[in-house]
C-alpha cells in the first residue's frame, strides 16, 4: 500500500514529484500563492486525492490548523518547504508554545494532532547559520518534544553533489533539510545525536566537475524559442562585449596570467585610491587593489576604455566585473549573471542557484539566458512539466522558490525512512 503524504507550502510541486516517484500518494496540498496553485494543479491535479468538496489545493495554512486540525487528513509523511520567519528572542518557553506566531508553529500543530510517521522539511541554508542558532534550537527541540527523532546538526546539501543517475543537477543550491521519524518523545530525546542525515560532499565516486551543461541541461538550439526572456538585449550584448575585450586584452598583456579574483571596478581605475576616513575597511581593500591593478596595466586599460568611449554610456552596475572563471580566455565562454554588484562570470561546469528574481544565468557560448524549461530541469522537474501560458518571470520566480526534487529523494533514501515507509515498517514508539 502506498504511503500517504501532505505537501505544505507546496509551491509548484517539487516535493510532490519526489514523493510520488518514491511511491507516495498525495492526500493534501496547501499553497497560498494563486499562480503557484494553478501550476501545481495543472501538473499534479489528477494525482491529488479528492476530499469531499474541499478545494483541491488549500490556500493559507493558518486557518487550517485550528485545535482539531479538522481539514488535514491522516497521513504518513509531512513535507514542507516552510518559510522561516524571525523568531522572537523574548518569552521562550519549553515546548511548542515558544514557536507561536510563526509558520513553523502551524506545521507543529499538524504534527501534534496527526503524528505522521515521518517529516521532511526544507529551508534556506541561512537557517543553519550562527545568526539563527536560537531559531534552529527551537525547531529541533519542538520536533523532539513532539516525538520526532531528528539530528541537531543541520543536513545541508546541493543537487550538484549528486550525479544525474541519483537525481542530481548542475546547480549549486545548498539547502537545509530536516528529516525525522516519529518514535515518541522519550526515544526522540534518548536517541538525540548530532549526526547529520548526510554530509555535504559529493556522492562517492562523483566529481561535480564532470557536469556538462550541453549534455545535462541545455536544449538543442533548434528547440529554443526565437522570442522570450532568454534573448539578450542589444545593450546586454554590448556590455558583455566591452568586458570580453577587457578579458582578452588583459590575458595578452599579462602573458596568459588569469584575471584577479577581487571585484574589478572600472570607475576605480585611478593612480591614487579614493579612500577617506569613512570608507569601510572591505571597500578600502578593493579600492587599493583596483588602483594597484590599474597602475600595473595603465597603458592597456586606458586604451581599452578609450575604445569604448570611457564606459560612461554603461550603467554603473555594468562597469564592474566579478571574475570567478579562473583560466577561461573569454567572457563569452563563461556562465554569467548581470547583478547589481556587476557582471559575475563563472566556468560553465555548473550554475549558481536559481533565485526568485530574474537574475537567470547567461550561457556565454549560447549567447542567451537559460530558458524556463532548462531552469525546470535544474530543479529536477520532468520535461512534461508545464507552466501553462503564464509569463516567464512568474515561472522563474516559482522555480527560484522551489525545492530540488532530486535532493529530496536522495535525502529520504539516505535516511532509510523511504525504505521503511515502502516496507510498511514502523518504529517502536516510546
Amino acid at each position: 500500500m502506498a504511503f500517504k503524504y501532505i505537501d505544505l507550502f507546496a509551491g509548484i510541486g517539487g516535493f510532490h514529484h519526489a514523493l510520488s516517484e518514491a511511491g507516495g500518494e498525495c492526500v493534501f496540498v496547501s499553497e497560498i500563492d494563486a499562480a503557484a496553485q494553478r501550476v501545481y494543479e495543472l501538473n499534479w491535479g489528477d494525482d491529488i486525492a479528492p476530499r469531499g468538496g474541499r478545494p483541491l489545493i488549500e490556500g493559507d495554512i493558518i486557518p487550517l490548523t485550528d485545535p482539531e486540525v479538522l481539514h488535514v487528513p491522516d497521513h504518513d509523511v509531512l513535507a514542507a518547504g516552510f518559510p522561516c520567519q524571525p523568531f522572537s528572542k523574548s518569552g521562550f518557553q519549553h515546548g511548542i508554545n515558544e514557536t507561536r506566531g510563526t509558520l513553523f508553529f502551524n506545521i507543529a500543530k499538524i504534527l501534534e494532532a496527526k503524528r505522521p510517521r515521518a517529516i521532511v522539511l526544507e529551508n534556506v541554508r541561512n537557517l543553519a547559520g550562527p545568526r539563527h542558532a536560537e531559531t534552529w534550537a527551537t525547531i529541533i527541540r519542538t520536533l523532539r518534544d513532539l516525538g520526532y527523532r531528528v539530528s541537531d546538526t543541520p543536513t545541508v546539501f546541493s543537487p550538484h553533489l549528486l550525479p544525474k543517475s541519483h537525481g542530481g543537477t548542475p546547480q549549486v543550491r545548498d539547502r537545509v533539510f530536516i528529516v525525522g521519524e516519529h518514535v515518541g518523545r522519550e526515544r526522540a530525546w534518548a536517541e538525540a545525536d548530532s549526526t547529520p542525515t548526510l554530509e555535504r560532499r559529493p556522492l562517492d565516486g562523483w566529481d561535480p566537475q564532470d557536469w556538462n551543461l550541453d549534455r545535462d541541461v541545455l536544449l538543442d538550439e533548434s528547440e529554443v524559442p526565437e522570442k522570450g526572456s532568454h534573448v539578450l538585449s542589444d545593450d546586454e550584448v554590448a556590455w558583455i562585449d566591452v568586458w570580453d575585450d577587457f578579458v582578452t586584452t588583459m590575458l595578452e598583456v599579462r602573458e596568459g596570467v588569469q584575471l584577479p579574483g577581487f571585484p574589478i571596478w572600472a570607475d576605480e581605475f585611478v593612480v591614487v585610491p579614493r579612500i577617506t576616513a569613512s570608507t569601510p575597511a572591505w571597500k578600502a581593500n578593493f579600492l587599493r587593489k583596483n588602483s594597484q591593478f590599474y597602475v600595473e596595466h595603465r597603458e592597456a586599460i586606458d586604451a581599452w576604455k578609450a575604445r569604448h568611449d570611457g564606459l560612461k554610456w554603461m550603467p554603473a552596475s555594468r562597469r564592474k566585473l566579478e571574475w570567478q572563471a579562473q583560466d577561461e580566455s573569454s567572457l563569452w565562454s563563461c556562465a554569467m549573471h548581470l547583478r547589481p554588484s556587476g557582471i559575475r562570470a563563472k566556468k560553465t561546469t555548473y550554475l549558481p542557484a536559481l533565485v526568485a528574481i530574474t537574475q537567470t544565468s547567461i550561457i556565454g557560448p549560447r549567447r542567451r539566458r537559460i530558458t524556463v524549461r532548462e531552469a525546470a530541469r535544474l530543479q529536477g522537474l520532468p520535461d512534461s512539466f508545464t507552466f501553462g501560458t503564464q509569463p516567464d518571470a512568474a515561472s522563474f520566480k516559482q522555480l527560484g522558490n522551489g525545492v530540488s526534487a532530486g535532493v529530496v529523494s536522495y535525502v529520504l533514501r539516505a535516511s532509510g525512512i523511504l525504505d521503511r515507509l515502502n516496507a510498511d515498517s514502523q518504529p517502536q514508539v516510546a
